[in-house]
């Protein structure tokens, strides 16, 4: 796929924490530029992808759902459909 090794931490760290994503963003941006491959890379995977162990946490405690290992592997699926999406769409425009 030739992920850039940059934005591995910021794939990585997404899903789980929103401030340390947020941080690595911000520090990605300053290395690199925000007109560079990795800039935007990083600013598409910020925005198409979510905080997941939170939102699951959020959303299953107002309803009181106590089974949460289906929804973990579908939220964790999309988070890194959207991963490998953000670089395809950013290839195509920005390549």
């Amino acid at each position: 796929i030739q992920f850039p090794g940059e934005v591995v931490p910021l794939a990585l760290l997404r899903p789980i924490s929103g401030s340390a994503s947020m941080a690595v963003a911000t520090d990605i941006i300053k290395n690199n530029g925000v007109d560079s491959f990795v800039g935007i890379l990083a600013s598409v995977i910020m925005g198409s992808t979510e905080t997941t162990l939170y939102t699951i946490a959020v959303c299953t405690s107002s309803v009181k759902i106590k089974n949460t290992r289906g929804i973990l592997i579908a939220a964790l699926a999309a988070d890194i459909t959207g991963i490998i999406i953000s670089l395809l769409v950013c290839r195509a425009i920005f390549g």
